[in-house]
């Protein structure tokens, strides 16, 4: 039986305070994010596609569109998709994978899962009729809605996938983007969207001798099934009788340890620091009570959702998880009205809560006291699971808590900690991707704007846009990012109001003859100072967070400054988005 603490007994802040810095401190390196490696050069093989058709041989694609969509994730298909609706004319999709789905097309771990409620996730569910069969959809359920929504709005026809675009450069005359692919494709397009996503560059830890073991060894991302057998429903049948080391306990390690626990003969889990776990909660969707939703229900119940986490409580929570939870009791209590130490009284409670959980499920008392986290809620992306706590409970699985400081090295045989060497069969390498860093880098694109400026030149001082999209000197180029971009937990819901205004002002621009559209300086200007100045407190708060790729591992790069969302929060940042949309596009850019 779980016994939580009474919500009115007191906490020693200062104490906890005190616990929180000093397990920020044992996390810290000087190398920050460049403690990690990219899948390239001698780690290329951890980057092959291991679902699509190998050796694909085509003929070079040479065409003119008037808009072309890089990536074909949510994101991408989003923006193709209201471009469709517009009615706007010639639409090509450029996608690395061999069909669309992103992150849900890579992504194919055993145990994937979304975190955030398939009936806010899942974009135009009232559209295409599509019912999710569990409150939180599995990954391949949610790979299959991508390829229906491509499908429904007829994107196959000119998708060209298994392509990387290599360069986009600026033709001032023609007034058109010129793109190159790895493939010997050319294609003149009129605009062109950058949705390459937010977990696109999958990384590795640079742990010495990462590239000497003998063993198979693979990137989350790159699941080897030819290896352990099985699908992500479980049934690892490749695992029996070996011995798999997982590193990295993020969100993807929460998902993927249970089922190869199940199957492994051992498991030992390489922890440096632990994560949040709160319940999930999933169960079947009543799809009598999902058939009986009004017209316009997803939006409002999406609207709904990001109004709670964003710390603005309303009179019902529609969604009523484990994240809407965290304000929920301090709203009631305060009327709805929050002060800032309410809301921080709330966040304390919710850690402490989820520290208590740990205790009420993990038998072992030492193991239980390493899984605890000690940092404040929003400093790492909270973990939901109803059995990943359960699974240090077998006898087969042994944590192995590195104190913060990470796997020493890796041998021919095996992983080394603490100076012992633990040999296994297997390494698996849960270490998530770039976030918020070089965007050249993690989409691997070459842009060049008008006069020949690079991307990389025009940001070298960090990124300049006008809300998150567009940026000087790069006509009728969009880039679909969080970067000095309103975000909700939700995702989606960023990505569907940039689409929907990223459609808007494409067709404005197509109907009405205009040929080009950037920011002015001045409104460029505007926006970067305005989310410096928003972002003040923001970045105060990660400063003091325990290392993550929400801060740059503890130290933000000087060229990383600017690279943060918008600090007025999503709310107010798709405010922004209507009211240019319905104001006609009439201030803020230069049309020619």
């Amino acid at each position: 039986m779980t016994t939580e603490r009474d919500p009115n007994s007191d906490i020693d802040i200062e104490a906890l305070a005190r616990r929180y810095a000093e397990e920020r401190e044992k996390r810290l390196r000087g190398d920050a994010v460049s403690q990690y490696q990219h899948l390239e050069g001698k780690f290329a093989t951890f980057d092959a596609d291991p679902n699509a058709v190998p050796d694909l041989v085509r003929d070079a694609v040479i065409r003119e569109v008037d808009v072309l969509v890089i990536g074909g994730g949510y994101g991408g298909l989003l923006t193709a998709i209201q471009l469709r609706k517009r009615g706007v004319g010639t639409i090509s999709i450029i996608e690395k994978g061999a069909d669309f789905g992103g992150t849900w097309y890579w992504n194919r771990y055993p145990g994937i899962r979304c975190d955030v409620e398939s009936y806010i996730y899942l974009p135009l569910l009232e559209e295409t009729g599509f019912v999710p069969s569990e409150r939180y959809a599995r990954g391949e359920e949610i790979y299959t809605q991508c390829r229906l929504l491509a499908e429904k709005f007829d994107l196959y026809r000119d998708a060209l996938f298994q392509t990387l675009a290599e360069s986009l450069i600026w033709d001032e005359k023609n007034r058109r983007w010129t793109v190159t692919t790895n493939r010997g494709d050319r294609i003149e397009a009129r605009f062109v969207v950058s949705a390459t996503g937010l977990y696109s560059s999958p990384k590795l830890p640079g742990i010495p001798g990462i590239e000497t073991f003998e063993g198979p060894s693979f990137h989350t991302s790159r699941w080897d099934y030819g290896f352990t057998g099985g699908s992500a429903d479980g049934d690892l049948v490749g695992l029996h009788g070996k011995t798999v080391g997982i590193i990295g306990t993020g969100s993807t390690g929460i998902q993927c340890v249970p089922p190869v626990a199940r199957a492994a003969a051992h498991l030992y889990l390489f922890q440096r620091t632990p994560a949040s776990v709160d319940v999930r909660g999933n169960r079947p969707t009543d799809v009598e009570w999902y058939r009986a939703q009004p017209p316009g229900w997803q939006r409002e119940r999406m609207m709904n959702f990001t109004q709670w986490t964003s710390g603005l409580p309303q009179a019902v929570d529609m969604v009523s998880d484990s994240m809407t939870d965290l304000f929920r009791e301090k709203a009631v209590s305060s009327g709805m009205e929050m002060t800032p130490e309410q809301r921080e009284a709330a966040e304390i409670l919710k850690m402490e809560r989820v520290r208590q959980r740990i205790d009420s499920i993990v038998e072992n008392k030492e193991t239980a006291a390493a899984l605890k986290p000690y940092f404040h809620y929003f400093c790492k992306r909270p973990g939901f699971s109803d059995n990943y706590l359960q699974v240090f409970n077998r006898s087969n699985v042994t944590l192995v808590d590195t104190a913060g400081q990470g796997v020493e090295k890796v041998t021919p045989r095996g992983l080394v900690v603490g100076g012992r060497e633990y040999a296994l069969d297997c390494i698996i390498y849960a270490t998530g991707f770039d976030f918020m860093t070089s965007y050249t880098r993690e989409s691997g694109l070459t842009v060049k704007g008008r006069g020949g400026v690079s991307l990389d030149e025009r940001w070298k001082d960090g990124v300049h846009t006008l809300f998150g999209m567009q940026t000087r000197g790069f006509p009728n180029f969009f880039v679909l990012t969080i970067v000095q971009a309103g975000t909700s937990i939700n995702y989606l819901h960023t990505a569907d109001a940039q689409s929907i205004y990223m459609a808007d002002l494409i067709a404005h621009c197509m109907s009405n003859g205009i040929e080009t559209v950037e920011p002015t300086q001045e409104a460029e200007q505007q926006w970067v100072d305005l989310c410096v100045s928003l972002s003040a407190d923001r970045h105060a708060f990660f400063e003091k967070c325990t290392p993550s790729y929400f801060n740059f591992e503890g130290k933000r790069p000087r060229e990383f400054e600017l690279n943060s969302p918008f600090g007025g929060g999503p709310l107010a940042y798709f405010e922004y988005l209507e009211q240019m949309s319905a104001n006609g596009f009439a201030e803020k850019l230069e049309f020619h």
